[in-house]
């Protein structure tokens, strides 16, 4: 008898398992079942290109208020031309410490973002003046395209150029930050004496 009643609840049990397998399999497929956290899924925040009816334009992406400064974000207010190039070269000056760390980096830097055109050594002989784009002047030999020896680059002329481009060169503001720039100014100084 007591065998009896292991094999009912045993047969109870499979059959309860089978129902509950079938039910569950025939709900609708593009269901994911529960969600773990449904905020992270729908969240209340508006996307920045939704449609937002907390502001006059409708529009979630607004443009910050005028005369502010992100967190974190440097500024440097000197426009992009001949003018804010000398007004650069007068007025700026690299306040990071020359270590052999901040020359490492700028080493490092250098020849990832600008060797190839500069050449590893500032020479002007980068790799893509192989394919027939004319060479950047040497740091330590050539004439800038703006007047005066490459070898007498200031901070504030090197550091502009870095932020706005010249020529050919486009800016790289958006590859470098602040600190790189300035690592990257030291190590130009130094292929200057080169």
């Amino acid at each position: 008898m007591l065998a009896m009643n292991k094999f009912k609840i045993l047969g109870a049990a499979v059959i309860t398992v089978t129902v509950s397998l079938f039910v569950t399999s025939c709900k609708d497929k593009r269901s994911t079942g529960w969600e773990y956290a449904p905020n992270m899924y729908e969240h209340i925040a508006y996307d920045p290109d939704q449609k937002n009816p907390n502001f006059k334009d409708g529009k979630t992406a607004q443009l910050p208020p005028k005369g502010t400064t992100p967190v974190g974000f440097v500024r440097f207010d000197y426009p992009n031309g001949n003018e804010g190039y000398e007004k650069a070269s007068a007025e700026v000056k690299n306040m990071m410490a020359i270590t052999d760390k901040n020359l490492a980096d700028g080493k490092a830097l250098f020849i990832t973002f600008c060797a190839p055109c500069h050449g590893a050594e500032g020479q002007g002989d980068g790799e893509v003046t192989k394919h027939g784009f004319p060479p950047p002047p040497s740091y330590s030999k050539g004439n800038s395209s703006r007047g005066g020896a490459m070898k007498d680059l200031t901070d504030g002329k090197i550091y502009h150029t870095i932020t706005y481009g010249v020529n050919a060169m486009g800016s790289y503001a958006s590859q470098l930050n602040p600190d790189e720039r300035w690592k990257v100014v030291m190590y130009v100084h130094h292929l200057q004496t080169l």
